[in-house]
């Protein structure tokens, strides 16, 4: 039910497979109708973070990428319910994420609570063979935020950060608990917005992670 109503929504976007995807390159233009900088959150589930963050930050557009179409739907819903303007959704798989922007189309990119895939490394989202598809649509300087409650996960992007020499901008273990001091002020007002995932996970005890960092 959810999956067949979110195909009708005007924010939510299905490409044809082996088709051309005539938003490519056109987000601004075609959907957006602005030129502000677009976000994408990438496994962005049922969208409730794309959507508090383009409630945050209305000067800036945010797209939540995701394959389970039907856990989109509320996102999608609540975004067209409040009429907001600057949140899309696009269901693809991450792997085929080029095939959708255009190069230098993304200024940020968020993944917030990705799978940490112990026995398949390269198909974490901070492992090379996504940060190559990543480096493909990002401008130049711009920035990848991941929040996790995995520590597999996150101990893996610090050493990929570090053996790739990315630029670490901001890094925590333990988000809501020791601060950095340095820490960006606008980063540190948006960490109220919480997925399920998160407040399921830090019910449970779970201590959240984040970093920000630049892969060009």
């Amino acid at each position: 039910m959810k999956f067949a109503a979110v195909k009708e929504f005007d924010n939510f976007y299905e490409p044809v497979i082996k088709e051309p995807f005539d938003m490519k390159g056109k987000w601004r233009m075609k959907h957006f109708k602005n030129e502000h900088p677009i976000v994408l959150e990438l496994g962005c589930g049922k969208g409730e973070y794309s959507v508090g963050l383009a409630k945050h930050f209305p000067e800036k557009n945010f797209i939540g990428v995701d394959i389970k179409g039907a856990r989109m739907f509320i996102g999608a819903e609540q975004a067209l319910k409040e009429d907001m303007k600057n949140v899309a959704f696009l269901r693809t798989r991450i792997d085929f994420i080029a095939d959708f922007f255009e190069e230098d189309e993304i200024d940020e990119i968020w993944l917030t609570f990705s799978d940490p895939q112990p026995k398949k490394v390269n198909k974490r989202l901070s492992a090379p063979p996504f940060i190559e598809r990543y480096k493909k649509i990002l401008k130049k300087g711009g920035i990848v935020h991941m929040k996790t409650d995995s520590d597999l996960l996150f101990e893996y992007t610090e050493e990929q950060i570090a053996e790739q020499n990315y630029e670490c901008l901001e890094l925590t273990w333990d988000l809501y608990g020791e601060l950095p001091e340095n820490i960006d002020p606008v980063t540190r007002d948006i960490f109220h917005i919480k997925t399920h995932y998160e407040k399921l996970f830090t019910s449970r005890g779970s201590v959240i992670k984040y970093c920000k960092f630049k892969i060009h």
